[in-house]
């Protein structure tokens, strides 16, 4: 067989080999490998087969041929979201949200499979206490500086510290994570053939600061234009003619915005008069403020664009070598998109061109509304736009069903299970000595071959004072010190009709449940002794781009 792969503007054909070898799961089974790629900061709808313009092709034919879930959760946020996929535990119960050591009992999902024979990688972000090696991957390139896309100061390689990328370097995070993954691979091929693989590639995009290649931002020049709100809806009108949901639009809230972002005159200070602090309507905004909102929208596209050319590039290895049949790819995203608006790193010099390395803009709250289409709020919250992630599998092997739609609620810490099941593997009683709680998620395994529902008795939600729970179709959610609101997901999830006042009853219900397990996962975080910090590391020498 021989399918076709968009890989930096062209086509790969890939000659599909025989099925990967190696080891058997029980029954005969061959255990699958394991790829799952996590976006930073993306949308709910900027990916093209979950509504957005922006071009695709790579995941869109992943999704084709695999599933798309349309009700799947991450935490609000980078930390507590990799804790739950990497724990299989709510971010509360390992001690990781706030942000603090794991107890010893909290092992991460590569110390789980390697009993099943498998060999763990990893490339870009971590954000999980420890070093990487010692949460159980054989290797790593791990980028700690998330405020410079093309000359990173800290970054390392199997946690020894790299020096620092040069400013005339060659150098761009997104294709530099990807390079990594593709050798991690390259060498699994050569000297490990013959065991299954779990290989974590956490892109640092389109996290701020939008920074972008100039020939992918030229892509999407004039685009923007028309502005957030027509963007918004046409996201909007394309999702329920896929299917990805049938409620209401929300409305665009001009008014929040996280509690640390510069104020409006600071951007306007330090960035320039073209900033907006606020998710007004786009007809409200001056001239100026529309090219340069319309230009920030441009890079963010580039860099999710470029997120999809290197995934295509690491699908067309797995095929090349004959993987990709047996291999299992999870597309997703750690939070919703970010309406945080910060000036870190080397500062931003308002004379860069926008999206260059001199330059340090985000994508901000118009665009982030537009980009968590149909849902409320951002990053952060645990409204639906802070909390909803796309969420594609594709895996020929092991699922038959091509293009279809998964509508079960599902959440991060379901991975953890469904994956352990697919390896042949139990989660163990006890680890470190220590006993450890029954895991909170549920596998989805079930929902591969059909539309079924996935039981969970409920999904837990809490981050910096915003909390929430669903149970069932009905959800309870509340911004820090604001009053519960309750809204019912099966006709809207926009979060557009609290009806709170209506049903005083399922509001005290739903909030006993959450108050009970709050204490609970706090108690269950605390429990045993706490995983050492990270001791400092050796530095190393040479070139950042000579790597093995």
């Amino acid at each position: 067989m021989i399918m076709r792969w968009v890989v930096g503007g062209s086509v790969v054909l890939a000659f599909v080999m025989a099925t990967t070898r190696g080891a058997e799961a029980a029954g005969g089974a061959k255990r699958p490998n394991v790829v799952f790629i996590l976006a930073d900061d993306m949308g709910f709808s900027d990916l093209g087969c979950y509504g957005g313009e922006i071009a695709t092709p790579n995941v869109d034919r992943l999704a084709k041929q695999g599933l798309r879930f349309t009700q799947c959760y991450n935490t609000a946020r980078c930390w507590p979201s990799r804790a739950a996929f990497l724990t299989g535990y709510y971010p509360q119960q390992v001690n990781r949200d706030p942000a603090a050591q794991r107890p010893r009992w909290a092992a991460l999902l590569p110390q789980l499979l390697k009993p099943a024979g498998y060999r763990s990688y990893h490339s870009g972000k971590w954000h999980v206490d420890g070093p990487v090696l010692e949460g159980g991957f054989a290797r790593s390139y791990h980028l700690e500086d998330t405020d410079r896309s093309f000359s990173p100061r800290v970054h390392s390689l199997d946690d020894v510290r790299l020096p620092q990328v040069g400013p005339n370097e060659a150098y761009y995070s997104t294709r530099a994570i990807a390079e990594h993954a593709l050798n991690w691979l390259s060498e699994h091929e050569s000297k490990y053939r013959d065991d299954p693989f779990f290989l974590y590639v956490a892109f640092t995009s389109p996290h701020f600061p939008i920074q972008a290649l100039p020939e992918d931002i030229a892509r999407y020049r004039g685009r923007y234009k028309e502005g957030w709100d027509r963007i918004r809806r046409e996201r909007w009108e394309r999702q329920r003619s896929l299917g990805i949901v049938d409620g209401p639009l929300s409305d665009r809230d001009p008014r929040t915005i996280p509690d640390w972002n510069v104020s409006e005159d600071e951007l306007k200070q330090k960035i320039g008069a073209g900033e907006a602090g606020y998710a007004v309507a786009w007809d409200e905004l001056a001239d100026e403020q529309k090219r340069f909102q319309a230009a920030k929208m441009e890079i963010h596209a580039a860099m999710v664009d470029r997120i999809d050319r290197e995934i295509g590039r690491i699908v067309a290895k797995l095929e090349a070598s004959g993987q990709l049949e047996n291999t299992i790819i999870l597309v997703a995203t750690d939070n919703g998109a970010s309406a945080e608006q910060l000036i870190r790193g080397d500062g931003h010099d308002p004379a860069a061109s926008p999206g260059s390395a001199k330059s340090f803009l985000c994508l901000g709250p118009g665009w982030s509304t537009a980009a968590n289409t149909p849902f409320r709020l951002h990053k952060s919250w645990v409204h639906e736009g802070g909390i909803s992630t796309p969420l594609i599998v594709h895996w020929p092997a092991g699922i038959k069903a091509k293009g279809e739609l998964r509508h079960t609620p599902a959440h991060f810490v379901d991975f953890v299970p469904t994956l352990l099941e697919l390896a042949g593997a139990t989660a163990p009683s006890t680890w470190n000595d220590e006993a450890r709680p029954p895991l909170s998620g549920r596998s989805l395994v079930p929902a591969f071959a059909k539309d079924v529902e996935i039981d969970h008795e409920f999904l837990f939600f809490k981050h910096i004072g915003n909390r929430g729970l669903r149970v069932g179709d009905w959800k309870i959610v509340a911004v820090k010190d604001g009053p519960w609101e309750l809204y019912n997901l099966a006709n809207d999830r926009a979060e557009s009709n609290n009806l709170a006042a209506d049903h005083p009853e399922k509001v005290k219900e739903l909030v006993a449940i959450w108050t009970r397990y709050d204490g609970e996962y706090q108690r269950q975080g605390a429990t045993g002794e706490p995983l050492p910090k990270a001791a400092a590391r050796k530095k190393a020498v040479g070139s950042a781009n000579k790597l093995p």
